[in-house]
């Protein structure tokens, strides 16, 4: 695949403003290094309240390491992070939680055989005169529960609970503390598609409260669905610093890559032109009603060029009649199957090697689309 190498330097034309008395957390001229590597090269960052700030880039590019530095785990070589217009120092995460700054990181830190209450008040526990005031504790932390649409079992232990409400508990975790601003590394990367629906919704809620967010993150959908403005790194480089909704994930794709990509490149949140499998309105019925075989009616699915698509569902649903059908084991009573828009619906299975619709490498050059 050829990819057409472009100029990003010249495309600052439509960065933010920036307005100091405006923003809560300013992250100026950072720089990051370990042995052998800077990770972060003269990083800026500034987020207001109430706004959902995403910083993208690919894996390596310095995203998690410039969170880590603001949330105290690392330490800057150069550089000044400023809390409301003021310069502070912050030298491990509990001087980020007393600037009101939480992190909720990609892997959870939750203890396991503890309950949910006892996870988001550990290391906080209100006491009176020495003695615990868990009841205390409970109501506040079922009050953001319920404002945030955060709701979780206080009772329950962190073993028994989903992923889902594990990341429920970071969050409150991370409120119950009374921070302002909540850094979120790839939130959804562990979340089912209507997990990370209700997460958005909990976001939007944060959002109308005032409260600064920032999520690290790859995935373009994410940053167009639910972002204000995008912070792009690339080899530890700050390289574009836009506003959501005057770019694209063509243009996202671009700065974080460095070249603009061309039609045969699939960028996620775009439309794809090319498929490679279709199957249109298949049907497969058995007359011989003693048969123990699967019945599939009306069929249709496209599949795109470098993808790999799962089938799923019940036993008896028709999985494996489908797949029977696609290898040409069985032949479908109605409907067509196309392969890069070839009718192969009546070719045997040496006839549908012979174009490689399978293949047992994934790097081959002929087939790139798995099932």
């Amino acid at each position: 695949m050829e990819l057409k190498e472009v100029s990003v330097s010249k495309r600052h034309e439509r960065r933010v403003s920036r307005l100091a008395e405006d923003f809560v957390i300013e992250m100026l001229h950072i720089t990051k290094e370990f042995p052998g590597i800077k990770a972060n090269d003269d990083i800026t960052l500034q987020l207001r309240k109430g706004e959902v700030h995403a910083l993208l880039g690919e894996n390596g590019a310095g995203k998690s390491t410039l969170m880590s530095v603001l949330f105290g785990l690392y330490q800057p070589e150069q550089g000044k992070i400023l809390k409301n217009g003021k310069e502070v120092a912050i030298r491990n995460p509990n001087d980020a939680n007393a600037l009101g700054i939480g992190m909720v990181h990609q892997h959870f830190k939750l203890v396991e055989c503890f309950s949910v209450l006892d996870n988001i008040i550990l290391g906080v526990e209100p006491n009176k005169m020495g003695f615990l005031q868990k009841a205390e504790a409970r109501k506040k932390v079922m009050a953001l529960s319920e404002k945030y649409g955060l709701r979780v079992d206080p009772d329950a232990l962190i073993s028994d609970i989903s992923v889902g409400m594990q990341q429920r508990v970071e969050i409150l975790k991370a409120l119950y503390r009374n921070v302002e601003l909540l850094i979120l590394d790839e939130p959804t990367g562990v979340l089912t598609p209507q997990e990370t629906t209700q997460f958005f919704d909990v976001l939007r809620n944060l959002k109308k409260e005032g409260y600064g967010i920032i999520i690290i993150t790859h995935r373009m959908s994410e940053i167009m669905a639910i972002s204000d403005k995008v912070t792009i790194l690339r080899d530890g480089r700050q390289v574009a610093d836009l506003v959501t909704a005057d770019t694209n994930p063509e243009e996202l794709s671009a700065y974080m890559i460095g070249r603009e990509l061309n039609d045969d490149y699939h960028i996620e949140g775009s439309p794809k032109k090319d498929i490679m499998l279709e199957l249109k309105n298949v049907s497969f019925e058995v007359s011989d009603e003693k048969a123990q075989k699967e019945i599939i009616r009306g069929i249709n699915l496209k599949i795109d060029d470098n993808k790999f698509v799962v089938i799923t569902g019940p036993n008896g649903g028709g999985k494996s009649t489908l797949a029977k059908l696609i290898v040409g084991i069985e032949k479908p009573t109605s409907g067509q199957i196309l392969f890069n828009g070839e009718d192969i619906t009546e070719k045997s299975i040496t006839e549908r090697v012979s174009v490689l619709l399978f293949s047992s490498r994934y790097d081959s050059k002929e087939f790139r689309c798995w099932i």
